[in-house]
């Protein structure tokens, strides 16, 4: 899976308008890293295409971890890292940046005080005494999520003069990253993502029951509630500058679970491998094909995944 991720890499960086051959690509990083000085090739690899690369990879890292954390505390497979309105939060809070025009870097502290906040509402409708069944947070998170995509929407038809950039937004683009971008997003997923891990093993012990997991000293509902919090924040991180790209956090966990089987640690890591690699070729599909930005590619490869996930339930 590491070669796998190594390779999109070397893929994303080297194809485009201007094509650089793989091994100029690994010139052009040795050179980067090694703190020599960049000319010709270099600079487009250094200053244009590796910043979106690796903003791809953590993006599809945080999504691809999250939806596998959140299969596992739900104990549902349909579950991915935008339930309980996080994503529609996180967006709701970047767009209002941008509709103001605050600075770049105030963006995903918005987003991260909106997905939180979605998720506080939606845990506050879904409790019953110290309890949060899982059905009444799924239920909760759609309809906050419902609503938090309306006030999003009410708020791209005020900004008239940046609509266009809010709507390549709420597609998925990864077009706009840098590498100041990429410092910026890196605490939220290696905060969130490793949160999630060191939860791996109670994740585990949640598969055999909640009673049983009880039985074990698993404290279920402060799991869920961990699970949510550290989820929340990797999520709002991916989507800060990138906006909301889906179907990866459903996709990922459930591709790693078929092929290496049902532990969460290996789950959560694979699926990071896994999710950066999908975006990042997702990204390069679209850059170099007339669908153009990468939501609407992981959509295409989503809708049908979906579906079949569905006719497997059923089944």
């Amino acid at each position: 899976m590491t070669f796998l991720l190594l390779l999109a890499v070397v893929l994303g960086t080297g194809l485009g308008s201007v094509y650089v051959p793989p091994g100029e690509v690994l010139g052009a990083l040795w050179r980067g890293l090694s703190g020599q000085d960049l000319a010709g090739n270099d600079v487009i690899v250094w200053q244009i295409r590796l910043p979106r690369v690796v903003m791809g990879v953590l993006v599809g890292a945080s999504l691809g971890v999250c939806g596998g954390a959140f299969q596992g505390v739900f104990r549902n497979p349909l579950a991915d890292p935008y339930l309980l309105g996080v994503a529609s939060g996180g967006a709701l809070g970047a767009t209002l940046s941008i509709v103001a025009e605050w600075p770049r870097p105030v963006i995903p502290l918005t987003a991260l005080l909106g997905a939180l906040g979605a998720v506080a509402v939606t845990v506050a409708l879904a409790r019953e005494g110290r309890r949060f069944p899982p059905t009444r947070l799924i239920l909760a998170g759609v309809v906050v999520g419902s609503t938090l995509g309306a006030a999003s929407t009410a708020l791209i038809l005020r900004g008239e003069d940046r609509a266009r950039q809010v709507l390549a937004y709420t597609l998925g683009d990864l077009g706009f990253s840098g590498w100041r971008d990429v410092a910026t997003v890196l605490p939220y997923a290696a905060l969130g993502c490793g949160a999630l891990l060191l939860l791996a093993r109670a994740l585990d012990t949640l598969q055999l029951g909640e009673l049983t997991a009880r039985s074990l000293g698993v404290p279920v509902e402060r799991l869920r509630l961990l699970v949510i919090v550290a989820a929340s924040v990797a999520t709002a991180g991916a989507v800060a500058y990138v906006g909301i790209i889906g179907f990866v956090g459903l996709i990922v966990p459930h591709v790693v679970r078929l092929a290496f089987g049902q532990g969460h640690r290996t789950l959560l890591v694979l699926s990071a491998l896994l999710g950066g690699t999908l975006l990042v070729l997702a990204d390069l599909l679209a850059r170099t094909t007339p669908l153009s930005q990468v939501g609407i590619v992981t959509t295409l490869l989503g809708g049908p995944f979906f579906l079949w996930l569905l006719r497997q339930s059923r089944e």
